[in-house]
């Protein structure tokens, strides 16, 4: 009934906000408001279309649904984390570790969402466009990549160049070469190096440095593969698990594999370019443990697997249906390509030690490229498959 109530009052105010209405200038606005109270009843007017019950709102829900498992699980560990380099004795999942983390985590994910659909109001506004739902993910994503002390006006600042050159300037939702949720982390990382690497930052409250323990140093064990101290590295289920200090979304692969489990079962998430990314992973891993020319070279080639932000990227970033490979073939080059990259970065050269976000903008660049070939290809395939036909004939 209240919803009923709610749909009435909307089409009663809906023509002031038209064409000729008042507030005709605020329709896009307007409209944004509406589609996300209730599904839009637009239809295709023209044209042939293939017709679901998945549209843009319902994926970007689903994907939002399958980042939860992450989500909670960085807001639980920035708590622990903290109290740990404490030295006081807490549970893991406990009211006084989530609700640490929450005060942590909740005003990076409010600054991240408050900037984006600010300028994504704007833009839609001047060019006369709806509000499109796109930034209801890349606003969770860019702080779950981010280690949990950035600065807010950081997370703002690096927020603002995501959307606005990695997707506004290419003409909105869908038209975007880059990941805009990398651009972000990718912008921070080279214009603040100082706020987005070494061991305090992964530590909420460690800055300061006042009452941690001795001999906390709050190093991610991919800051010490880098480093080449293996031995420090914690074992393959507690990497697992992801009890260890990293970003806020991406230490723990078992609620990632939970978030891929519902990308995978809904088809919003290609599963293809998931597993190829860890096949890409796996090979070069496997490669590097042959050369072995130093400690980080032979680690276990699938500790790479769960260190960093590997994981995170291969389920979350790779599988992004815009900026990644749309054909079924081009998907496997696609992803096998990312994992490979990625390890080959993050090892050969210590001055990326998280090589996943460099590896998956590379390859946005090079999707379009492997579409077109795999198309090539198959045309090529078939147009000699007819000229067979056709001698054969003769």
């Amino acid at each position: 009934m209240k919803a009923k109530k709610l749909r009435q009052l909307i089409d009663r105010m809906k023509p002031q906000f038209e064409k000729g209405g008042k507030l005709e200038k605020l329709h896009s606005t307007f409209d944004a408001f509406e589609a996300f109270l209730f599904v839009s009843d637009k239809v295709t007017g023209r044209g042939s279309h293939i017709r679901d019950s998945i549209d843009l709102k319902r994926t970007m829900t689903i994907v939002l649904l399958a980042l939860m498992p992450a989500l909670f699980f960085g807001i639980l560990n920035t708590g622990y984390q903290h109290f740990l380099s404490l030295g006081t004795n807490v549970s893991f999942i406990s009211w006084q570790t989530f609700g640490f983390g929450f005060v942590k985590v909740f005003p990076i994910i409010v600054v991240s969402y408050v900037t984006g659909l600010t300028i994504e109001f704007i833009t839609a506004q001047i060019r006369g466009h709806e509000v499109n739902e796109g930034f209801l993910v890349t606003g969770m994503l860019i702080p779950l990549i981010m280690p949990v002390d950035v600065p807010l006006w950081m997370v703002a600042l690096a927020t603002a160049f995501a959307v606005v050159f990695g997707k506004e300037v290419f003409g909105g939702t869908g038209m975007n070469v880059f990941n805009p949720a990398l651009l972000a982390r990718v912008f921070l990382f080279f214009a603040y190096p100082a706020y987005m690497t070494g061991d305090r930052i992964w530590i909420a409250g460690l800055t300061k440095g006042e009452g941690v323990i001795d001999g906390f140093t709050g190093a991610t064990p991919l800051a010490d593969a880098a480093a080449g101290h293996i031995d420090k590295i914690p074992g393959f289920m507690d990497l697992f698990i992801g009890v260890i200090p990293g970003s806020i979304g991406e230490t723990s692969a078992l609620a990632i594999l939970i978030g891929a489990i519902i990308l995978v079962v809904t088809g919003i998430g290609s599963w293809k370019i998931m597993l190829s990314v860890v096949a890409g992973g796996l090979f070069m891993g496997g490669v590097l443990n042959l050369w072995g020319a130093n400690t980080y070279m032979q680690m276990p080639f699938y500790n790479h697997l769960v260190l960093g932000g590997f994981a995170f990227g291969a389920v979350f970033m790779a599988t992004d249906p815009v900026t990644g490979a749309q054909t079924e073939t081009g998907k496997w080059i696609y992803g096998f390509l990312i994992g490979l990259m990625a390890i080959l970065i993050r090892v050969v050269n210590p001055a990326y030690p998280e090589g996943v976000m460099l590896a998956i903008l590379l390859m946005n660049v090079f999707a379009p490229l492997i579409d077109h070939l795999v198309v090539q290809s198959n045309v090529n395939r078939r147009l000699k498959r007819m000229v067979k036909s056709a001698n054969s004939e003769k």
